[in-house]
């Protein structure tokens, strides 16, 4: 995979915006790569970078049917010629045909292995991790989401993009808490970051804070987690939601995928107004992809 590159910053014009006098920017992230997306991709490289150094040959890593993660990890893995292994919460899927994301990720080359929810519970325990590497072979194991101590420091240079910006607030989609904890440690003094919650069965603000401890020693204290735009929790959406994701494609050309990044924006339109964002103040919202 190539070297990280910076993603470009697109203001957002729109009457909602200019009524609540607020500037928006969106950082670009999904426009990174054209397989794995912007925030995937960050936290990725380090990890692959570190499975190389230790001379593992395959990856193995954890996500739910749906995972944008177990999908990226695939084309990761595939463009760096190592072997992946995706570890599906629910062995009720082994038998049933796979869906888009994850025929996706097969097509790509990754081996699934189906465990039942009780299993997924402690899959990161030692009893879990040694059964499925006697099961797959050696393996470097990426947690779920890529959130890990070298995923939070791939994410920090998001956070320093965004210090120049011009920027009082930046805006992200929450759902391991990885690119939240490395994003806010690379921002200026002055600024701020919000983790729209894409889920609700996760104690995401420990997650964050944790995973900020294991990569710089200490938790920033210039973010927090906002869980009142979920729409129901993780992968459900509300005909309110899909309207607003089709509404803004339609006026702004731009996608919004349903389970992170169109919850996270249908927050901040919904907080114009209610003084989250000052008249006058600069939002930038990463879109990962």
């Amino acid at each position: 995979m190539d070297s990280q590159q910076t993603s470009p910053l697109q203001e957002l014009t729109d009457h909602r915006l200019t009524e609540g006098g607020v500037r928006l920017l969106l950082k670009r992230d999904d426009l990174l790569h054209p397989t794995v997306p912007g925030n995937k991709w960050r936290k990725l490289l380090p990890n692959l970078a570190e499975a190389r150094a230790a001379g593992h040959t395959a990856l193995l890593t954890f996500g739910g049917a749906y995972s944008h993660h177990l999908r990226a990890t695939a084309a990761a893995g595939r463009a760096a010629g190592l072997r992946t292994v995706g570890v599906v919460r629910g062995d009720e899927l082994r038998t049933r045909p796979l869906n888009a994301s994850l025929a996706q990720a097969a097509d790509w080359g990754m081996e699934f292995d189906f465990i039942d929810r009780g299993t997924w519970r402690r899959r990161m325990s030692a009893e879990v991790l040694a059964e499925l590497r006697r099961r797959h072979g050696p393996a470097f194991v990426v947690p779920e989401g890529g959130s890990n101590a070298a995923g939070v420091r791939g994410c920090l240079p998001l956070g320093r993009e965004l210090a120049g910006s011009g920027a009082d607030t930046v805006c992200v989609s929450v759902g391991t808490g990885g690119t939240l904890a490395g994003l806010a440690a690379g921002l200026a003094p002055n600024q701020r970051a919000i983790g729209f919650a894409a889920l609700t069965h996760a104690p995401l603000a420990d997650e964050t804070a944790a995973l900020q401890r294991e990569a710089f020693g200490r938790s920033t204290g210039n973010w927090r987690i906002e869980d009142r735009h979920c729409f129901g929790g993780y992968g459900r959406t509300t005909p309110e939601l899909l309207a607003f994701a089709a509404e803004f494609e339609a006026e702004h050309g731009i996608a919004l995928d349903p389970c992170y990044e169109a919850k996270a924006l249908s927050g901040i339109f919904a907080e114009l107004g209610s003084g989250e964002f000052r008249r006058g103040s600069t939002v930038v919202m990463v879109l990962a992809g």
